[in-house]
């Protein structure tokens, strides 16, 4: 299916950029937020799963994929994340949702939680809970600043699968993440779909504090947990924590993936399927 790219402003006026897939009135629609380095594109083949059943929304958030990049590295905060976020459901007419974050997107919906718990209908956390372990920012934070310029998408394939934890996705899931990683440039070259301005950001904000009151926040919601098998980013004892603390939430763990696992995997789209189904 096609969706639709939709055009809208911030309320500082940075313009920000969404794709609609469109789907039935009456069911809570799918938000999709994306991690640090990803896009909307992501989030294509869960949209397509769930194709005449539910509207999905995958919004590009702020120095990411079709959206504008901001004038200074501040702006890509999280607090200035959550505004954004806000202000897409509310462009969207989209005041409440199930969301799907993963990564930083999965950090957005704990804190949407807090501020706002009527807009959460339930939510997939995907490789990311309460506490970040600091051997797998630090390797999120050395990639997100760095722009390989690469000569070619098969050089791109070669660079990714050097840098990055192993995923289990096969030839064609590859080349669909590189271009959804990379895009080519006026100069010939590969260059990120960020903005590599976005590591500074992370080095201004410090340490991320743990968000186990955040997480608390979604008890009122479904909640279902993604976890690679290999990831450095959300360790066992935190997933285990968080299985104790929400016995009733869905969780699939993905062998042989690191952080984070691609929505279009197969086994993945077979386990979130059923529990997005659930809810009205």
């Amino acid at each position: 299916m096609t969706p639709r790219r939709i055009g809208f402003r911030a309320r500082d006026g940075l313009a920000l950029s969404a794709l609609d897939f469109t789907g039935p009135e009456g069911r809570a629609p799918i938000l999709c937020l994306h991690g640090i380095t990803r896009c909307a594109q992501d989030f294509a083949a869960l949209a397509e799963r769930h194709a005449g059943r539910r509207r999905v929304l995958a919004l590009d958030l702020a120095g990411h994929g079709e959206s504008a990049r901001a004038a200074s590295p501040a702006r890509y905060g999280i607090e200035s994340a959550l505004r954004d976020v806000l202000d897409a459901m509310a462009a969207l007419h989209c005041p409440r949702a199930i969301i799907v974050g993963t990564s930083f997107g999965g950090i957005l919906a704990m804190v949407l939680a807090v501020l706002r718990p009527g807009a959460v209908a339930g939510a997939v956390l995907n490789d990311i809970g309460p506490k970040l372990e600091p051997v797998g920012l630090g390797h999120v934070e050395g990639f997100v600043g760095h722009d390989p310029a690469l000569p070619s998408l098969e050089a791109a394939m070669a660079h990714l699968r050097a840098v990055l934890p192993p995923h289990v996705i096969d030839e064609a899931g590859w080349r669909r993440f590189v271009s959804n990683t990379y895009a080519r440039g006026a100069d010939g070259l590969w260059h990120p779909r960020w903005d590599i301005r976005i590591a500074e950001a992370m080095r201004a904000g410090g340490r991320v504090p743990e968000l186990w009151g955040p997480f608390g926040a979604l008890a009122h919601a479904p909640l279902m947990l993604l976890r690679g098998g290999l990831s450095q980013l959300l360790s066992t004892e935190t997933a285990d924590r968080m299985r104790s603390e929400r016995p009733d939430m869905a969780f699939y763990e993905l062998p042989g993936n690191g952080h984070a696992p691609l929505l279009e995997a197969p086994p993945v789209l077979a386990q979130i399927e059923p529990f997005l189904d659930g809810i009205p």
